[in-house]
């Protein structure tokens, strides 16, 4: 993974990032049960979400470059910490994910990215970051538990695409002082 850490480069996502972005999510809304999204959308349409994750503060984007040739690489993923509620109580509370472009998988992005986002949020007044997975999902599975989410319960057959019903597995952490 050392060498992973030099060829990427971890930053906050900008306007200029909608487009690949997008592109990236809608492999995911066309091929996988791992987002419940059914069509894919257009730049446009994705511009509300971008504009929900400001550089500071709770809800994050972070992105992360293919730096090997020049600063502006191509996109290799995005992780998000996103409001988990939209009732004030859960304020506190984030919801957390990883998306990776299909080529990058397995080479240690999920987590660099993990990293980073974790750092951002410990300056941030959050309390608990919640994980929503589409099962099956090993990948995403291990990667939670690695951060130190555990499973908090399974929701079965939540969600209906491609023809037939998905689990979704919640995955929980502790964020704060001590922790």
């Amino acid at each position: 993974m050392a060498s992973t850490r030099t060829e990427v480069q971890v930053r906050p996502g900008t306007e200029g990032d909608l487009a690949p972005l997008t592109e990236l999510y809608n492999h995911y809304v066309r091929e996988t049960g791992i987002t419940f999204d059914t069509e894919p959308f257009t730049p446009e349409q994705r511009h509300p979400w971008l504009r929900s994750h400001p550089e500071d503060g709770p809800h994050r984007l972070l992105v992360a470059n293919d730096v090997r040739n020049g600063k502006n690489g191509r996109i290799l993923g995005y992780a998000t910490s996103s409001a988990f509620r939209p009732k004030p109580a859960y304020t506190t509370s984030v919801e957390v994910s990883v998306y990776l472009a299909p080529d990058a998988a397995g080479r240690g992005i999920g987590t660099l990215l993990y990293e980073r986002l974790f750092e951002a949020l410990a300056a941030e007044d959050v309390h608990r970051a919640y994980a929503g997975i589409a099962l099956p999902n090993e990948p995403s599975i291990r990667l939670h538990t690695r951060f130190g989410f555990h499973h908090v319960g399974t929701y079965g057959e939540v969600g209906r695409k491609f023809g037939r019903y998905w689990d979704v597995a919640w995955y929980e952490k502790r964020l704060g002082p001590g922790d």
